[in-house]
């Protein structure tokens, strides 16, 4: 592992470099959308960088491939490094149940964390957000602050798991939250979610079905 942070902070490095006054394309099959109507997506960049992808923020925005679904029972696993933060404790993570994600009617549960160990639970429908489980801390959860010494980045792993009538939300094995299934917009597309100014890297999005 410090091995891959130490490649992936090799690549940063050059990243601004490269695409400094440039409107970054996205990577083949990828969607965006901003949080508010009329912000100016130019400043977001969302690229391919093996393994996965990097993404630097401007607004607030969802990232998604339509092709990348869940439903029934299913594993959803982000593996994210998020880079300095510079004090915002903005907030990043993963959403399921995608539907209608260009439309008025979009729809989807996302499972963030945030910078000084927490994590939200909310289900985006139309223009409202309603929240399932406040800003909660858990120790599971690793700050910037607790990076390994020399590491650019701080690691963690974010998982969904729909397990017949229950859905369990966990950060680096452990169980953060459990809700209950009926509701919840959970089958659909599956995609991150990514707020204010963050730099971040995600290193893998997978899908496991339990079917």
């Amino acid at each position: 592992m410090a091995r891959c942070t130490s490649l992936l902070a090799s690549l940063v490095l050059l990243l601004p470099a490269t695409l400094h006054g440039q409107t970054a394309e996205l990577p083949e099959g990828w969607q965006i959308r901003a949080d508010r109507p009329g912000q100016d997506l130019s400043q977001v960049s969302f690229v391919d960088m093996p393994p996965g992808w990097h993404v630097t923020t401007g607004p607030a925005v969802i990232l998604w491939n339509p092709a990348t679904r869940a439903s029934g029972d299913f594993r959803v696993e982000m593996e994210v490094f998020l880079f300095d933060p510079e004090g915002r404790r903005e907030a990043f993570g993963v959403f399921v149940g995608g539907a209608d994600l260009a439309g008025d009617g979009q729809r989807y549960t996302y499972f963030l964390v945030r910078d000084g160990g927490e994590f939200i639970l909310k289900q985006r429908e139309g223009s409202e957000a309603p929240t399932l489980v406040p800003w909660t801390a858990h120790e599971a959860i690793r700050g910037f602050a607790q990076r390994a010494e020399g590491d650019s980045s701080v690691r963690n792993v974010l998982a969904v798991e729909a397990d017949g009538d229950e859905v369990r939300f966990s950060v680096n094995g452990r169980e953060v939250a459990s809700l209950p299934r009926e509701g919840l917009a959970l089958d659909g597309v599956v995609g991150l979610r990514v707020n204010h100014r963050l730099n971040l890297h995600v290193s893998r999005l997978e899908v496991t079905s339990s079917n």
